[in-house]
């Protein structure tokens, strides 16, 4: 049912497959495509915290010792406080891991982040259109199979109809 092509993939052939089959993979295809969209929009939205991380290092670089600022307890609950060192930031680096960086390195850090996040949901983009291809694909060989044996079902009553007449 499965052959292996010239870069070593593995393709079915649809035509072969049973109308049963083809709904079943499509299925497949179907939560496969629901799981790179959901993975996307992870992307999108760390991406989108990336940009605003980056612009709040850019805010306090010109902010001065004692500056008031609103301390994020929560993503809803804020506390006042004030600035000590606005040059010196903790930087997640990931696991629970934090690393004391300048504004510079920080910037740096954000960057490279936001660079693999961006190579990250190209690769999650080209698998969706794969994926989507993948489910015409299937469609497109479902809607022959059922044609196939509408043309079959015709014929049938076709032949009995012919047969009836004769008798």
């Amino acid at each position: 049912m499965s052959e292996e092509n010239d870069s070593g993939n593995t393709s079915i052939s649809l035509d072969e497959m049973s109308l049963d089959q083809l709904q079943q993979l499509r299925q497949q295809e179907d939560s496969r495509r629901q799981g790179l969209a959901q993975r996307y929009a992870q992307l999108r939205a760390a991406a989108a915290r990336i940009v605003a991380s980056r612009r709040a290092v850019q805010e306090m670089q010109g902010a001065s010792a004692g500056k008031e600022v609103l301390v994020p307890l929560t993503d809803s609950v804020y506390v006042p406080g004030k600035l000590r060192e606005p040059q010196k930031m903790l930087v997640d680096i990931g696991t629970g891991f934090y690393v004391e960086k300048n504004a510079r390195e920080t910037e740096s850090f954000l960057d490279r982040k936001l660079r693999l996040v961006d190579a990250n949901s190209q690769n999650v983009t080209t698998a969706l259109q794969t994926t989507t291809a993948n489910m015409d694909a299937i469609t497109s060989a479902m809607q022959g199979k059922l044609m196939e044996i509408r043309a079959r079902q015709m014929g049938a009553r076709h032949r009995s109809a012919v047969e009836g007449d004769s008798s």
